[in-house]
């Protein structure tokens, strides 16, 4: 289901006017004789007729996907219908046994396992269902760290993270370790941590999946809110039609492909 984008859209052509007949055609990447910015990428992440298997065992059968850039996309379906192996292909996590897998007009599938990583830390970020948070760490270092892998000095990092931390309603919760925080605040951290280095694409795994049904609605709000503002793209994984209804579009996967959810099946939610 598509619901209306607050994302900008691509232009249609040239001010909306047709060329004239027998106008000598612009070179590519001017208008009229000047040169003219680049167009972006109609689709900051797409995938194309992707295929993976797990042994005898097919999870992704042709699975396509297109993502505009600031989008918040929900992606649904049953358990065990592949839609977090898609949302691994699409991250560069997983890499598909066919198919295409491109970002911001790359192709991501056939880069080095470096250079993916290096997409991972720079460019993307990501949100799963038990937060991952390191437990040795505090909620701040937690937050601090993909700034740290990324080369920022400690003293800048952390200023950032408390910053981030404060920007989610954790106020002095900063100095404890993941034990010592509530299921909600865990994950407000480990959203905290997916957006500090200002990500083009945040990847989110049933991020509510462990929390209940207060704790999750604040995560959704705050994640949708942020990534708004920062024009961040948002891939969501999730089986609860409520946190979907935060989307802007909504498709839904059954057995390894991926269709359009019509409107019968959707539910009211959240207005965005």
């Amino acid at each position: 289901m598509d619901r209306s984008h607050r994302g900008p859209a691509g232009p249609a052509g040239a001010g909306g006017q047709a060329m004239s007949r027998g106008a000598p055609a612009a070179a590519p990447g001017q208008a009229g004789g000047q040169i003219v910015p680049a167009r972006a990428p109609e689709k900051i992440v797409e995938g194309r007729c992707l295929v993976k298997s797990f042994g005898q065992t097919p999870a992704l059968r042709g699975a396509s996907l297109g993502v505009r850039p600031g989008e918040i996309l929900a992606v649904m379906g049953p358990s065990g219908s592949g839609k977090s192996t898609l949302l691994h292909c699409l991250a560069g996590i997983l890499t598909p046994d066919k198919g295409e897998v491109w970002f911001a007009g790359q192709r991501l599938d056939t880069m080095r396992e470096t250079q993916r990583s290096e997409l991972r830390r720079d460019k993307f970020g990501f949100v799963f269902q038990s937060g991952q948070l390191v437990p040795e760490l505090t909620a701040e270092e937690n937050v601090a760290l993909p700034l740290l892998l990324g080369g920022t000095r400690r003293t800048p990092a952390l200023r950032q993270a408390r910053a981030w931390i404060d920007r989610l309603g954790l106020d002095g919760l900063g100095y404890r370790r993941s034990g010592e925080l509530s299921g909600g605040q865990a994950q407000r951290v480990a959203l905290a941590r997916g957006l500090v280095n200002g990500p083009q694409v945040l990847f989110a795994d049933e991020p509510t999946g462990s929390l209940d049904s207060v704790s999750g609605e604040m995560v959704m709000s705050l994640m949708t809110r942020t990534a708004r503002e920062q024009g961040t793209t948002v891939i969501l994984v999730t089986h609860d039609a409520r946190v979907a209804s935060y989307s802007d579009r909504e498709v839904i996967v059954r057995d390894g492909t991926v269709s359009l959810l019509t409107a019968a099946a959707s539910t009211s939610g959240p207005a965005q």
